[in-house]
């Protein structure tokens, strides 16, 4: 069922409004699963027990009373929010996109400023609202409501510039960033801001005053402020209209954002990488505490029979008490060799920083990174308590050019065979990173084979999707048949469940 009810208004009896938002709720719920958040069943019953305690009218508490019980990781507060605003956008005749009913509320508030402002000879008193005002008038105007903070009249300018500037048409297959772009660049806020500041001087200079630096910045902070809760009115309005023209689940996928443990490495924007550093700092502590966890617990071996049947004795053969064997746990040795050509630099940063956080699950790391030259950078990361900054100094300071810098696997296999081949032990585990794009070089697979037979394991991650595996100057395909394992590691997740059964 496409769900198109509202949440219950003010004098509307709960009841009534029950079934709709349940089936809304519903939708709501498997949006956020499409969109990656872990909720479970238990948390679905939490989240439809809470709302029952809630007024509906009130939208955000109804927004974080959901919040507290479907999300559990800050980083996917954001995917959440989303949903939420298209799910739960403010419809009906009271928020709607009547625009009638806009001018005539924008009408009012023209007559209200008018009279507050004892302005009764202007001659554009009722006369046909926000329609009848010129850019410059609809500008000046909110300028005023901006000065005074009058959230009435900024979210009817909000909508009345949608209405305006933004060019929305039905049907039109267009983002709402677009729409977003064309109604903020006709509102010049920059501008807008500058002018209100300037006008604070000026009254600051008139009462024979002048502004401190913080005096300053608190009044450009709250101007700012102001500012964005225009932004997000004119954002909630595109979505309104939006969600009345193409339906909410339509919306809801168009507006669909991966969550920072499944952006791509290989194609994460800027924004995105920012995201991915952000959600890295707390995922490594909790594979740490998992990966401890887990070691304590394998501590216990198999049964030792021989044991067992010795302490029976005492308990005239009953075996009361059972033996067992006590396991010898190691930690591994790593390699890693990673290719930090540009196509893949993301991927091995990630991996490298991975690795790194959580080097007390392993006995030994020592790091390898090449392009067509291929050199050990293991003491970059010696007493350094930031990782990132020794993976800084590895894209800076490493001597991984042997010729004109594209990736040469090949070559810097074998390099990495002569100097660093017999270092190799049987409680050596070797992670190769890489896509195995060798721009048709010689493969000099052999050294992967060489490796096998003196490692204890030797895994291959590739941070492109399988169906481009062995395509193009792909070979993945030759090292991947001397490998224990080639896994692709696309995502934080993929690389987080990877290392979790690697330790």
């Amino acid at each position: 069922m496409t769900p198109t009810a509202e949440p219950a208004t003010d004098g509307e009896d709960a009841a009534v409004a029950g079934e709709p938002i349940l089936d809304l709720l519903n939708g709501f719920i498997a949006e956020l699963r499409e969109a990656g958040l872990p909720v479970s069943l238990t948390e679905n019953l939490d989240a439809m027990a809470a709302i029952r305690h809630i007024p509906l009218e009130e939208r955000e508490t109804f927004k974080y009373a959901l919040a507290a019980t479907l999300v559990k990781n800050n980083a996917h507060w954001r995917s959440f929010e989303t949903v939420f605003e298209v799910y739960f956008s403010l419809r009906g005749t009271k928020y709607g996109i009547d625009d009638d009913s806009l001018e005539a509320d924008l009408a009012d508030l023209l007559d209200d400023e008018r009279d507050g402002a004892g302005d009764q000879g202007s001659g554009q008193s009722g006369q046909g609202g926000g329609d009848a005002l010129t850019p410059e008038e609809l500008q000046q105007l909110l300028y005023q409501a901006m000065l005074k903070g009058d959230e009435a009249l900024m979210r009817a300018i909000a909508r009345q510039a949608v209405k305006r500037f933004a060019g929305m048409e039905p049907g039109r297959p267009v983002g709402g960033t677009y729409y977003l772009y064309r109604t903020l660049r006709n509102l010049d806020l920059d501008g807008l801001l500058e002018k209100m500041m300037e006008q604070r001087r000026e009254q600051a200079r008139d009462a024979g005053e002048e502004l401190s630096k913080l005096e300053e910045r608190l009044e450009q902070d709250e101007y700012e402020h102001r500012i964005n809760a225009l932004k997000q009115e004119i954002e909630a309005e595109i979505r309104r209209r939006l969600v009345a023209d193409r339906g909410i689940e339509a919306m809801a996928k168009t507006l669909r954002k991966p969550l920072p443990e499944d952006v791509d490495f290989m194609h994460a924007s800027r924004e995105e990488m920012v995201g991915l550093r952000k959600a890295l700092i707390p995922l490594t502590r909790r594979l740490a505490v998992r990966l401890a966890r887990k070691r304590r617990h394998n501590r216990r071996g198999p049964l030792d029979f021989r044991r067992t049947v010795r302490a029976s004795l005492s308990y005239g053969g009953v075996p009361a008490e059972p033996k067992f064997r006590h396991p010898r746990p190691h930690k591994p040795e790593i390699f890693v060799v990673a290719d930090i050509s540009g196509s893949v630099a993301a991927f091995a940063r990630f991996t490298l920083m991975l690795v790194y956080a959580i080097s007390g699950q392993f006995s030994k790391v020592r790091s390898f990174v090449f392009i067509d030259g291929i050199d050990e950078v293991t003491s970059f990361f010696e007493g350094v308590e930031d990782v990132t900054e020794a993976v800084h100094r590895v894209n800076t300071e490493a001597d991984v050019v042997w010729v004109d810098g594209h990736s040469d696997y090949g070559h810097a296999l074998e390099v990495f065979h002569t100097k660093w081949g017999k270092e190799i032990g049987p409680k050596t585990t070797v992670l190769i990173l890489g896509d195995a794009r060798n721009n048709y070089h010689a493969s000099q697979s052999w050294v992967v084979k060489e490796m096998q037979h003196r490692a204890r394991h030797v895994y291959w991650l590739n941070p492109e999707p399988r169906s481009y595996w062995d395509t193009g100057d792909s070979i993945v395909g030759d090292y991947g048949a001397h490998c224990d394992g080639v896994f692709e590691c696309r995502n934080l997740r993929q690389l987080e469940k990877f290392v979790e059964n690697l330790a």
